[in-house]
């Protein structure tokens, strides 16, 4: 099973690139997806969460107060540190569990939908890794417009990502997304028909 990275900074349109290929038959594990899932009333991670942040960081019915868990999470590093320490190893655990899946379905190509690929160094674990590229200016426009963000904020956490000629260098494709959706079309048919050149070729 040939696993493919897909990654993006934020404001780079990687979900809509996603998308895209589940819409050509290649499933996706979507790492934000995974990560709101662990953390799902009932999951051993928000347990967790409650007792190191506070039972109040839970709503009456039991889910996460996310507002709450961040502003808490993210007063200083230590904390951060926390917070990952119980979300990250749960979410590394569901997506070895869906790559499993996959492997054991025999399915030929999984894409890993993960915005931290190369700043994780997980891009080493997959076969083949695709970059979704925007220009900085776009981005920020992207996620004032779309996201609501304002200028400062989008560029701060832009900033706080790796730097995108160290995510390009990781890249075996990239899809350059700095023009309308029509232009991505071409460029994710082109990337299935290098994926599906690879399978055959394993």
């Amino acid at each position: 099973m040939l696993r493919i990275g897909l990654t993006g900074g934020i404001g780079s349109g990687k979900s809509t690139v996603a998308q895209m290929f589940i819409d050509r038959g290649i499933p996706v594990i979507d790492a934000d997806q995974v990560a709101r899932e662990v953390v799902e009333p009932g999951q051993p991670a928000l347990r967790r969460l409650a007792e190191a942040f506070g039972e109040d960081i839970l709503n009456e019915d039991g889910s996460l107060k996310r507002s709450e868990l961040a502003r808490r999470a993210f007063v200083d590093r230590s904390h951060t540190e926390i917070l990952n320490a119980i979300t990250h190893p749960a979410i590394e655990d569901t997506v070895g569990e869906r790559f499993a899946a996959f492997a054991e379905a025999d399915t030929p190509a999984v894409i890993y939908d993960m915005p931290l690929l190369v700043d994780k160094n997980l891009h080493l674990e997959m076969g083949m890794v695709i970059v979704v590229d925007v220009e900085l200016e776009t981005r920020v426009k992207r996620l004032t417009e779309s996201r609501g963000l304002d200028g400062d904020d989008a560029r701060r956490r832009i900033a706080s990502q790796v730097d995108d000629a160290t995510r390009l260098a990781a890249a075996d494709l990239v899809i350059d997304n700095n023009r309308s959706l029509e232009d991505l079309i071409p460029q994710v048919e082109k990337a299935v028909e290098e994926i599906n050149r690879r399978v055959a070729a394993a």
